[in-house]
């Protein structure tokens, strides 16, 4: 079990670095590509579309596949070792499945994110310049409503000073 665990996060690793590679430049795709198709059927030249970039969900896997398949046959003829067991193969064909969609994922937020980056950074900015002025604001008012308060106090010292008992009965309170 340990194993396939290891593997299964090795995949969804190695699933992420090749969306990430193919974002970048899909070269075989391209030279497959033209090997396959007539002149007519070929992808346009400023097509991105790869074997994993851009794929519905069930060319992915089967790509996928073929790479593992492709690389479980070459394991047998070289390691006498039988470690490619149904599990392993299994649990690495999805992990780099899943490993395919975490890196468009990351793509994808990470476009969102340089296309927005100037505007959340004066959004930022405007939050913080408003949060200095709200303190600025609170530290210059509260001593002058303590002053005012103490001014109007001193000011009249004729008053009879209530007991709280009838200061709640003047609110009602009591």
């Amino acid at each position: 079990m340990t194993l396939e665990i290891i593997v299964f996060i090795g995949s969804i690793l190695f699933g992420i670095l090749l969306y990430w590679r193919e974002s970048t430049g899909n070269g075989l795709y391209r030279f497959l590509n033209k090997l396959m198709y007539s002149k007519n059927l070929q992808m346009s030249p400023d097509d991105p579309k790869g074997f994993l970039y851009q794929q519905k969900f069930l060319l992915r896997l089967v790509f996928i596949t073929m790479i593992f398949l492709i690389g479980i046959v070459v394991a047998r003829f070289l390691i006498p070792i039988d470690i490619a067991t149904i599990s392993v193969f299994a649990s690495s064909i999805v992990g780099t499945l899943i490993g395919t969609y975490i890196g468009g994922f990351v793509l994808k937020s990470e476009k969102v994110i340089d296309a927005h980056s100037n505007t959340v950074e004066e959004k930022f900015d405007k939050a913080i310049d408003q949060g200095r002025d709200f303190i600025q604001d609170i530290t210059t008012r509260e001593p002058k409503v303590v002053e005012e308060a103490k001014k109007e106090i001193e000011e009249d010292p004729n008053l009879p000073k209530k007991s709280a008992r009838e200061r709640l009965k003047d609110k009602g309170l009591m």
